[in-house]
C-alpha cells in the first residue's frame, strides 16, 4: 500500500553556486559519511561528477523528505537519510538514528529513483507501507 509519494528536481549550478559559497561544509550538511567519503573522491578525480553527486543526493533527500511527509522536520534531517546503491546497481535509502526508528515503527519500505541531465538532477522516491495492518496517511 503506497503511504507516500515525494519528487524534487535540482538546479545543479545552485548546488555548485551553494558549494562555491560554504565550501565542503555545504556537502557535510547535506551528506552521510559513507555518502561523503564518496563525494570527496569523485570531486577530486572529477569536479563535475563530484557535483552532480552531491545534486542528485540533495534531490533524493528532499523527494524522501516529501514521500514520508514530514519535510526536514524531526525525525528527519539531512543525514539521517543515506542514499545507497542496492547489490543490482539501484539507488535504495539507509536510515540512520531516531529516523530509522520512526520508519521501521511504521512499517515502511523506500523506492527511489534518480537521474541528471544537463543542469538538472531529479528524484522520485516511493514509500510504501509493508504491512496491510498499517493504515497509509490520509490524504486530503
Amino acid at each position: 500500500m503506497v503511504y507516500g509519494i515525494g519528487t524534487d528536481i535540482c538546479d545543479i549550478r545552485r548546488i555548485g553556486a551553494s558549494l562555491e559559497r560554504r565550501g565542503e561544509r555545504f556537502a557535510q550538511k547535506i551528506l552521510a559519511a559513507g555518502e561523503l567519503a564518496t563525494w570527496q573522491q569523485r570531486s577530486a578525480r572529477w569536479p563535475q561528477r563530484g557535483l552532480r553527486f552531491l545534486a542528485t543526493r540533495f534531490a533524493a533527500k528532499e523527494a524522501f523528505s516529501k514521500a514520508i511527509g514530514l519535510g526536514m522536520h524531526e525525525p528527519m534531517m539531512w543525514r539521517r537519510c543515506e542514499v545507497v546503491t542496492l547489490p543490482g546497481g539501484a539507488p535504495g535509502v539507509r536510515l540512520h538514528g531516531a529516523l530509522a526508528a520512526w520508519f521501521e515503527q511504521r512499517w515502511l519500505r523506500a523506492l527511489l529513483s534518480l537521474s541528471d541531465e544537463g543542469d538538472y538532477a531529479v528524484a522520485m522516491c516511493v514509500v510504501e507501507c509493508r504491512c496491510a495492518c498499517n493504515s497509509a496517511k490520509s490524504v486530503v
